[in-house]
C-alpha cells in the first residue's frame, strides 16, 4: 500500500510540472544571466534532453510501417511485431544479437486512449520492459515480476488519462505519453520455434474500447515517405542545431513531462528563458545566448559521446557490465551515455549483460590463440533463469562457423569435469573428443565475449559473484 502511495504521489508531481502555468522570460527577455552561465545550462540541458530526442528519432523510423515486418521494433504504433527465428550469422542490421529469446517488440502511443496489455500464462521465462521516452524502465511484467504460469491483463494509461479503469484490470500509468516494449521470451534452439510462437501470439494490445467487442484487428499503420528511414536515429540527433535540437525538445515536453526529480533542472532552464509546456525559438533569442546555445549543444554531445564509450567498457580490461540501468535518477549524463551506447538497457534484476575484450593478462582477444573460459563446479554463474556466452566481432556481428553455433550456456548438453567444474573451449580449431560440446568457435581476427545473465541472483548484483577471467591456452595444454 505504501509503495501505491508513493507511485502516485510521484505521478502526482511529474504532472504537476508538465502543467504548471509557467509564464517566465522568453529567449529575447531572460534577465540577470551571463552568457558563460547560459552555456553551462544549455550544455546540461543538452545531456538532460538527450535520451528523449534519440528516442523521438527512434519512434519515428520504428513505427513507419504499414504492418509489422517480423523484424524487432518495425511496426506501427499499438502493434506487436514479433521475432519469428534467430538472426542468422550474416545478420548485421544491429549489434551483438542474441540467440537466447526470441523478440517481441512495441512502440505505444497513449494518447488516443488506454490500451490493455495481455499476457499469457506461461511457465517459461519471459518479460515485457516498459521503457518511458526517457529511458526509464517503468513496469516489467514477466516471470520475474507478475509470475510463472499466471495470464495478466494491464491498462497502459498515459499520463494525463483521467478515465475509469474496469475493474479487472490493474492499471500501469506511462510517466510519458509514448513507450517502447522490449520483450523477450526463453528459447531453447530452433526447435523450440513452435512454442514460443504459441506464446507471442498470446502477447496482445488492444484499444479499451476494443476489449471484450470479439478479435481485434489494429489498422494499417500510414508510411510518411518524408521521413529519413536510412540515417541511424543517433546520427541524426548528432547533426541537429542548437535551434533544431531544442525547438524540438520543446515539443516533445508537452507529451511527455519531465520526472519528478526534475525540478532543478527544469528551474535553470527556466532562468534562459525555456518553459516546459511551451515552444521555444533560439532564433529569436538574443545573440549572445544564442551563442551559447551554440556552445552548450557542441561541448554536451562530446561529453555524452565520450560517456557513452565508458559505459559501453570501451578501453576497459575484465568483464564490464553495469548494475545502474534501466532507472537513472537525476544521473543525467549516465542515462544519456547508455541511450547512446545501448538504448533500452533492461533493469539488472532482470539481466546483466557482462562483455569481454580482454584475457587474464590484459591482451586483446585474438582468434590466432586458444582460450578457456573455467568456472569452478560452486562458482557457475548465479541466475534464476538461464545464462549464455556470444562470441562477435570487433564490429559486434556474429562469427559464422561450421556449427553455426553463436553462443553456448546452460541450456545447451555442456560437459563437465570429474571435479563438477566446466571448461568452455573459445578458439578456432575444434577441439578433440568431448570438448567439442563445450566449444564455442571464433574465427582467426579479433573478438569480442558478451555474456547474458537472465534474472541474476542477488550475489551477481551485489558483486560477491563475479566472472573468471578468459586464459589463453598454450598448445597442448588445457589451460592457464
Amino acid at each position: 500500500m505504501e509503495t501505491k502511495f508513493r507511485t502516485l504521489a510521484l505521478i502526482a508531481i511529474s504532472f504537476a510540472i508538465a502543467n504548471l502555468p509557467l509564464t517566465l522570460a522568453t529567449p529575447a527577455e531572460a534577465p540577470g544571466i551571463s552568457g558563460e552561465e547560459s552555456y553551462e545550462i544549455a550544455k546540461d540541458a543538452y545531456v538532460y534532453a538527450y535520451p528523449l530526442m534519440l528516442m523521438d528519432a527512434s519512434f519515428k523510423q520504428f513505427t513507419n510501417y504499414s504492418e509489422p515486418t517480423g523484424i524487432v521494433t518495425q511496426a506501427p504504433y499499438n502493434q506487436f511485431s514479433h521475432a519469428r527465428s534467430f538472426p542468422p550469422a550474416e545478420f548485421k542490421t544491429v549489434v551483438r544479437p542474441n540467440v537466447d529469446t526470441l523478440y517481441s517488440s512495441a512502440n505505444l502511443d497513449l494518447a488516443p486512449e488506454p490500451l490493455v496489455l495481455s499476457v499469457p500464462a506461461t511457465d517459461r521465462y519471459f518479460m515485457l520492459p516498459l521503457l518511458s521516452m526517457w529511458t526509464d524502465v517503468f513496469a516489467v511484467p514477466g516471470t520475474r515480476t507478475t509470475g510463472r504460469s499466471t495470464a495478466r491483463e494491464f491498462l497502459l494509461v498515459s499520463p494525463t488519462w483521467k478515465g475509469e479503469a474496469p475493474a479487472d484490470l490493474e492499471i500501469i500509468r506511462s510517466p510519458t505519453r509514448f513507450v517502447g516494449i522490449g520483450g523477450r521470451t526463453q528459447t531453447n534452439g530452433v526447435a523450440d520455434y513452435d512454442n514460443v510462437h504459441k506464446i507471442q501470439a498470446e502477447f496482445k494490445l488492444t484499444p479499451l474500447s476494443a476489449r471484450g467487442k470479439g478479435e481485434y484487428s489494429p489498422p494499417k499503420g500510414k508510411v510518411d515517405p518524408s521521413i529519413d528511414m536510412g540515417t541511424p536515429p543517433p546520427s541524426q540527433v548528432e547533426s541537429m542545431d542548437a535551434a533544431t535540437f531544442f525547438g524540438r525538445f520543446a515539443e516533445l515536453l508537452k507529451d511527455n513531462p519531465p520526472g519528478p526529480f526534475d525540478y532543478p533542472i527544469v528551474h535553470r532552464l527556466e532562468r534562459v528563458g525555456f518553459n516546459v509546456g511551451k515552444s521555444f525559438d533560439l532564433n529569436s533569442a538574443p545573440p549572445q545566448m544564442a551563442q551559447a546555445f551554440k556552445r552548450g549543444v557542441s561541448d554536451g554531445k562530446i561529453s555524452v559521446a565520450e560517456a557513452a564509450k565508458r559505459a559501453s567498457g570501451e578501453g576497459e580490461k575484465g568483464w564490464v557490465y553495469t548494475t545502474r540501468s534501466g532507472v537513472y535518477g537525476v544521473d543525467y549524463l549516465y542515462r544519456a551515455a547508455i541511450a547512446l551506447c545501448c538504448l533500452g538497457e533492461n533493469l539488472p534484476q532482470d539481466a546483466l549483460y557482462p562483455s569481454l575484450s580482454t584475457d587474464n593478462l590484459g591482451r586483446p582477444l585474438d582468434g590466432r590463440y586458444k582460450y578457456g573460459l573455467h568456472f569452478e563446479k560452486d562458482r557457475l554463474p548465479p541466475v534464476d533463469a538461464f545464462w549464455s556466452v556470444t562470441a562477435y566481432d570487433l564490429k559486434g556481428y556474429f562469427i559464422p562457423n561450421s556449427l553455426k553455433r553463436q553462443a553456448l550456456g546452460d541450456r545447451d548438453k555442456l560437459i563437465t569435469n570429474a571435479d563438477g567444474s566446466l571448461d568452455l573451449h573459445i578458439q578456432v580449431a575444434e577441439p578433440s573428443g568431448e570438448a567439442n560440446a563445450n566449444w564455442l568457435p571464433v574465427a582467426k581476427a579479433p573478438f569480442t565475449l558478451l555474456m547474458r545473465l537472465y534474472s541474476p541472483k542477488s550475489e551477481m548484483l551485489n558483486g560477491t559473484w563475479t566472472a573468471p577471467l578468459v586464459r589463453r591456452i598454450p598448445d597442448g595444454k588445457k589451460r592457464q
